[in-house]
């Protein structure tokens, strides 16, 4: 379902006051894709994990445990964070597991607004 005059003119207003305050962070906003920012953090990760076994390793060899200690966590540390970012990129459960009925693949599924306008019809209908 469209949105309505009113609701549009409104979007449009918000949208431009965004632009005029901030065109900057606008266009950022517009071009943005999130797997790239999550495909960063799994890169700082990568070379914070290569750190920490370095640390890790060091501490090994000049027989300094606190050193050994520190690199572990960095290393741990990287880790969760790397797998945190990949989770986010490969779409979290849904990447590995089969299709479940109802639910439409990765490539299918359809923009934020086009949910949101699937849920507002079905509400209007009475399909809750």
């Amino acid at each position: 379902m469209p949105l309505s005059e009113h609701e549009q003119r409104m979007l449009d207003q918000i949208e431009q006051a965004l632009y005029a305050e901030d065109p900057k962070f606008a266009n950022t906003v517009r071009q943005t894709n999130p797997a790239v920012h999550y495909k960063r953090w799994i890169i700082k990760a990568s070379i914070g994990f290569v750190l920490g076994v370095s640390l890790l390793m060091a501490g090994v060899i000049f027989k300094q445990p606190a050193i050994s200690a520190v690199g572990f966590i960095i290393m741990l540390s990287c880790t969760l964070w790397g797998l945190s970012g990949w989770r986010r990129v490969v779409g979290g459960a849904e990447g590995t597991a089969a299709p479940v009925e109802g639910k439409q693949p990765r490539a299918e599924r359809r923009g934020m607004m086009n949910r949101f306008e699937e849920r507002w019809r079905r509400r209007q209908e009475g399909d809750h």
